[in-house]
């Protein structure tokens, strides 16, 4: 027996619905490719720093290139929400949570970094010290949030179970 048009409705979502998901979908999909783009342009940045090795204090290239190579790691996590949001149709926070604690730990190498090479009892050194022990709060604030949430995700009764 052929289907009705409510069933097909009732079964899809509401029909209303379908120019909406299909221009989210756009939309997405537009911010992917911009994230592919912007990580392909950052990691060329990066290689091209690596170059000027030869003209450049090493530690300033090194920290140049290790600020922009973890940059990559952030926006490919960011691509990677986009891909869940986009497969599970629902934005889940644990890869923005990830995103978090990666640009977290950024900070505290490039900020030891540069603590580094201007030890001492300055004030510019125990602002880079107190920054770091923030940010070190921080992302154990944020591991502890994505553990509790994936706990709560396999306990009994909770979430969607499609993980």
């Amino acid at each position: 027996m052929p289907e009705t048009r409510r069933e097909r409705v009732d079964a899809e979502g509401h029909a209303s619905e379908r120019p909406l998901q299909i221009s989210e979908d756009v939309i997405y999909l537009g911010i992917a490719v911009l994230l592919v783009a912007v990580a392909l342009v950052v990691l060329v940045d990066a290689a091209h720093g690596m170059l000027s090795l030869a003209h450049t204090d090493a530690t300033a290239v090194v920290l140049g290139v290790l600020d922009r190579l973890l940059l990559v790691f952030i926006i490919v996590e960011l691509l990677y929400a986009v891909r869940v949001t986009l497969r599970r149709r629902r934005i889940l926070a644990e890869p923005f949570l990830v995103v978090g604690i990666l640009s977290a730990i950024k900070e505290i190498i490039l900020l030891s970094i540069k603590a580094a090479e201007a030890p001492g009892s300055g004030s510019t050194f125990n602002d880079s010290m107190t920054e770091v022990g923030v940010l070190g709060v921080l992302v154990v604030l944020l591991a502890l949030s994505a553990w509790l949430m994936r706990a709560k995700e396999h306990a009994p009764g909770e979430g969607s179970g499609d993980s």
